[in-house]
């Protein structure tokens, strides 16, 4: 046990370190962003894990999301009959069951902005950022944004896109990228709720964990050369238009079809891909008498960065293959393999399926490198050139920032 925290300990100064000497300009990296994005993301994982009492929030929370989760399935059932519910003759399927609950959360949060809820809780974890690492208001905003919103939290700076810095650019992309947003969170949690409780609540602490996180990680990789025009202060968060709370409800929804089409548009897409590279790679693996595929050649290269995690080496290889699953087939099919790894008892230490849990709870992939840097140009297209130059960078910082949450879960995780 002891050894699996050292090793999530150095895991911590490995994955900064790899940032670091894969960043554009070393010598203007700003230390204080790092160490106080570092020491934020330990405080909160103190508070969490052993601050009396708070244990007994998120199990709350985790309650209260389940039982919204139970009422999301209640459409699905309605419209699809058995097949949209647990109760399906043919087993689970991903997009009556699973994707089908981005309309109901997507909705569910557009309310709650047009309320002022969400707002008020971006505000905060905003003016934490901005105070403790002294990132711009455009970079704190969206940070914190991301966390709620996902790739929406861009419009909530759509008037300082076009003025950011390269710098800026990185760090946005990368906390979009390191995070998941509260609309997708209950795909994975159906997936887990019978077999990690209190899943829910990890996952929230996962994507709150990861905020900070990114922004380390960015700044170490993409470090600031400019003078950003917000530093110091935050931008006004733009209202949510709406001509009262049942449009607001429609906006939502709208909003989560749309999301729904382009999950199931990539979905499709990259696992067919994904199976097409992986027919040629065993065909030429056949010939070298190698068993070769993506997934295994990059669970390869993350099977030390999982062990870094503090995941016990037994465990390493099954949780690389996870992480590089998700790197190349987006986090969903990953979750899923998580979860059937779990009913089938391959995990020799309840501690690995917990830390992946928490690792594996960002778009950290291809898919979102796409979706994040269209996004972004289509609200600066002016800006094309550093907008694009940033993202691959991005999409590096975004998987180091989720390491970096993994290895704060393995330091706690009993």
């Amino acid at each position: 046990m002891h050894g699996n925290r050292f090793a999530a300990a150095l895991g911590l100064v490995v994955f900064m370190g790899i940032a670091w000497l894969l960043s554009a300009r070393r010598r203007r990296v700003n230390w204080r962003v790092v160490i106080g994005g570092t020491l934020l993301q330990l405080i909160f994982a103190v508070i969490v894990f052993r601050v009396p009492g708070v244990d007994r929030f998120f199990t709350a929370a985790n309650t209260l999301f389940l039982r919204l989760l139970a009422a999301a399935q209640e459409g699905p059932r309605f419209v699809f009959g058995a097949l949209g519910g647990p109760e399906s003759p043919v087993g689970f399927i991903l997009a009556f069951q699973g994707l089908a609950l981005i309309l109901f959360f997507a909705a569910l949060m557009t309310l709650l902005y047009y309320w002022r809820v969400m707002p008020l809780l971006i505000r905060g974890f905003a003016w934490l950022f901005t105070r403790l690492m002294r990132v711009s208001g455009a970079e704190s905003l969206c940070a914190a944004g991301n966390v709620v919103m996902g790739i929406e939290s861009f419009t909530a700076i759509r008037p300082l896109m076009a003025k950011l810095t390269r710098s800026e650019y990185g760090t946005i992309l990368t906390a979009g990228m390191a995070t998941v947003a509260s609309t997708t969170l209950g795909i994975y949690v159906l997936f887990l709720k019978d077999l990690m409780p209190g899943i829910a609540g990890h996952l929230i602490c996962a994507s709150i964990l990861s905020a900070p996180a990114a922004l380390v990680m960015s700044k170490l990789i993409l470090p600031e050369e400019g003078m950003p025009e917000t530093l110091g202060h935050q931008p006004r968060l733009e209202p949510l238009e709406a001509d009262g709370a049942m449009d607001a409800l429609v906006q939502g929804a709208t909003a989560g079809m749309q999301m729904l089409l382009g999950i199931v548009t990539l979905l499709v897409a990259f696992i067919g891909l994904l199976a097409a590279a992986n027919g040629l790679l065993g065909w030429a693996g056949r010939l070298a008498g190698l068993p070769l595929s993506i997934e295994g050649l990059l669970g390869f290269l993350f099977r030390p960065l999982a062990w870094l995690m503090g995941i016990p080496a037994a465990d390493a290889a099954r949780a690389g293959n996870l992480l590089g699953l998700r790197f190349v087939a987006t986090e969903i099919p990953a979750y899923q393999q998580l979860a059937a790894a779990l009913r089938d008892n391959l995990f020799t230490a309840p501690r690995s399926p917990v830390i992946l849990a928490y690792a594996l709870c960002g778009f950290a992939h291809v898919a979102s490198l796409a979706i994040f840097t269209g996004g972004a140009v289509a609200l600066a297209p002016d800006r094309r050139t550093d907008i694009l130059a940033a993202g691959p960078r991005a999409l590096v910082a975004a998987t180091l920032a989720c390491l970096m949450t993994g290895a704060v879960a393995g330091l706690f995780t009993r």
